[in-house]
C-alpha cells in the first residue's frame, strides 16, 4: 500500500501525527534504521513537512579496478607465420632477412619460437626437440648437410638477427641450452651439424653464446656415460681448431671453466690421462694432447713441491725427505730432468734472502755469523773482523748474506741433490739450471762461481761435468761472464788432475 493511501481523511492533530509516522517508517525503510533510531534518541524527529522537503533518494557508486589485459601466448601462430616467410623465399636466408624485418611479428614475446623454427624448421613439443604438428619448413640447419659451407650462413643470419634485435640474445641462449641439454634425443647427424654450428659460432664471436652456455648443459651424466659428450665435443674441437689457434681453444675452454676439467667430457670408465691421449690422438688432435698432458705436468708438480717445501720448512730428516719425493716422482712419471730443475727452484725458494735496508742486512748477517760458528768455522775470529766493517756498505752487507745463505742450503741439503744427480747428463743439467737462475736474479749473479764450488765440495757436481760445462756448454746465458767469473776454479782443478 502506498504510504499516501493511509492519510486520514480528516483533519486534525491525529492526522498530522499519522502523516508523520507513515513517511518516517517509510523513510526509514529506505535508509536503514539505525540512523534514524540515531537521530530519534537524539530528539530531532522533524514535522513532515520538514522531512519531505529535505528527503532525498543518494546511491553509492562502486568503482571497478581496471585490469591489463593481456593478449594470451599464442606461439603457434607465430611459428606458422615465420614458416611461411621461410617457404615463401624458398629458404634463401637473405630474402627471409629481410621479409623478417619488415613484418610487425611479436619477436620480444616469441623469441625462443623464433629460434626453434630456425634450427629445427618448426616450434618443437615441449620436454623435447620434435617439431611439433603443424606447418614446418625444409630449410632449417638441422635439415642442411653437416659441412661448414653450409651451416656458416645460418651462423651470420642469426648474427644479423641479433644485431637488430637485441633483445633476442637471451632467446638464442636458452634454446642452445635446451638443445644440449637434450642431444640424446638428436641423431648423430644432428648433433654433429650442432657442434659444427657451436665452433663456428664462437669462431664468428656471436653475441648471446657465452662459453659456460654450452659447456656446462653437456655435463649431465646421462649423456656423458652414453659418450654423447666426448663425440660432440671432439667435433667441436676438430672445426673450432682449423681457424683458430690452440691458445683460443684454451681461453674459451677457460672462460667455460673447463681448460682443467677434460677428462670430465669422458665416460668414467674411460676417464684417465692414457684414455684422452689415444683418443684425440685417433682423432688429430695431438696438440691437445700436448696441452693435457703439460696441464696435468704442472698439476703434479705443484704437488711435489708443496710436499718438498713443507718438508723442508719442518726440517724434516734427509732419508724421510729422498724416499718421499721418490715415490711421488715415480708416481708422477716425472723426467728425470725434470726432477733435478725442481729440486733446486725449491732450495732456493726456501732461502732466507737479504733485507731491504741496512739494519735488516746487518741482523741477518750476524744471524749467519753465528750459525757458521756453530756448524764449526775455524776462522772465527776473520768472521768477527769482517762482520765488524761490513755497516759501512749496504751492497756487501746483502752479497754477502745471500752468499752465506746459498751455501748453508747447499750444505744442508747435498744429500738430497747426491740423491738424484746419478749421472752426467743430470749433474749438467743442474748447472745449466743453476746459470740460468743466476742469469736471471740479479741477487745471485755474482754468486755462480761461489755454488758451482759449493756444489763440487759436497760431491754433487764431478770434475769432469764442471770441466765439460766450462769448455762445451751449450746454455748461452750469461754464459761469456760466468765462464770468465769460474776461470780460477778450473784452473785450479787442471792443476790438481795434472799432478795426480
Amino acid at each position: 500500500m502506498p504510504w499516501h493511501a493511509s492519510y486520514p481523511k480528516g483533519g486534525g492533530k491525529g492526522s498530522l501525527q499519522q502523516l508523520s509516522l507513515n513517511v518516517t517508517s517509510f523513510y526509514v525503510s529506505l535508509c536503514g534504521g539505525a540512523n534514524f533510531s540515531r537521530r530519534q534518541n537524539e530528539g530531532t524527529v522533524r514535522a513532515s513537512s520538514s522531512i519531505c522537503t529535505s528527503f532525498n533518494l543518494r546511491g553509492t557508486r562502486i568503482k571497478t579496478r581496471k585490469r591489463n589485459i593481456a593478449a594470451p601466448l599464442d606461439p603457434a601462430s607465430f611459428s606458422d607465420a615465420i614458416v611461411q616467410i621461410y617457404l615463401d623465399n624458398g629458404g634463401d636466408l637473405e630474402l627471409v632477412a629481410k621479409s623478417i624485418e619488415s613484418s610487425d611479428l611479436n619477436f620480444s614475446r616469441y623469441g625462443d619460437t623464433f629460434f626453434e623454427v630456425v634450427f629445427v624448421g618448426g616450434r618443437t613439443q615441449p620436454g623435447t626437440v620434435k617439431p611439433e604438428e603443424g606447418d614446418r619448413h625444409p630449410y632449417s640447419m638441422l635439415d642442411c648437410v653437416a659441412q661448414r659451407e653450409t651451416i656458416l650462413p645460418f651462423v651470420l643470419y642469426i648474427q644479423k638477427t641479433l644485431r637488430r634485435r637485441p633483445f633476442l640474445i637471451k632467446n638464442l641462449e636458452n634454446v642452445m641450452r635446451k638443445f644440449l641439454q637434450s642431444l640424446e634425443f638428436f641423431e648423430e647427424n644432428e648433433r654433429k651439424k650442432l657442434a659444427i654450428f657451436t665452433a663456428l659460432a664462437f669462431s664468428q664471436k656471436l653475441s648471446g653464446l657465452p662459453p659456460e652456455t654450452v659447456f656446462q648443459p653437456l655435463l649431465k651424466d646421462n649423456l656423458v656415460a652414453k659418450g654423447i659428450v666426448l663425440s660432440f665435443i671432439t667435433e667441436f674441437f676438430k672445426e673450432y681448431l682449423k681457424e683458430n689457434t690452440l691458445d683460443d681453444l684454451i681461453a674459451l675452454l677457460k672462460k667455460g671453466k673447463m681448460e682443467d676439467n677434460l677428462l670430465d667430457f669422458f665416460p668414467s670408465a674411460k676417464r684417465s690421462s692414457e684414455a684422452l691421449s689415444e683418443h684425440f690422438i685417433k682423432e688429430g688432435l695431438t696438440s691437445l694432447v700436448e696441452y693435457n698432458e703439460k696441464k696435468m705436468f704442472e698439476v703434479k708438480l705443484k704437488e711435489i713441491k708443496s710436499t718438498l717445501t713443507t718438508m723442508i720448512n719442518d726440517e724434516a730428516a734427509i732419508p724421510e725427505v729422498i724416499e718421499t719425493v721418490k715415490q711421488q716422482v715415480k708416481d708422477a712419471k716425472f723426467p728425470d730432468l725434470e726432477v733435478i730443475r725442481m729440486l733446486w727452484d725449491v732450495l732456493m725458494e726456501a732461502v732466507q734472502w737479504s733485507g731491504k735496508n741496512q739494519q735488516q742486512n746487518s741482523n741477518a748477517a750476524l744471524r749467519q755469523r753465528d750459525t757458521f760458528q756453530v756448524k764449526g768455522f775455524e776462522n772465527s775470529r776473520g768472521f768477527q773482523w769482517v762482520f765488524s766493517i761490513l755497516s759501512y756498505d749496504v751492497e756487501l752487507y746483502k752479497d754477502l748474506f745471500n752468499f752465506l745463505s746459498v751455501c748453508t742450503q747447499v750444505k744442508a741439503w747435498a744429500e738430497l741433490l747426491n740423491a738424484f744427480c746419478t749421472s752426467g747428463r743430470l749433474e749438467l743439467e743442474l748447472i745449466y739450471k743453476v746459470q740460468t737462475q743466476c742469469y736471471e736474479d740479479a741477487k745471485l749473479m755474482k754468486l755462480f762461481p761461489e755454488i758451482i764450488r759449493t756444489l763440487y765440495d759436497q760431491d754433487v757436481l764431478a770434475e769432469d761435468t764442471v770441466l765439460l760445462w766450462f769448455r762445451k756448454g751449450s746454455n748461452q746465458k750469461g754464459r761469456q761472464s760466468f765462464v770468465k767469473a769460474l776461470e780460477p776454479f778450473v784452473k785450479w782443478l787442471e792443476e790438481a788432475e795434472e799432478e795426480e
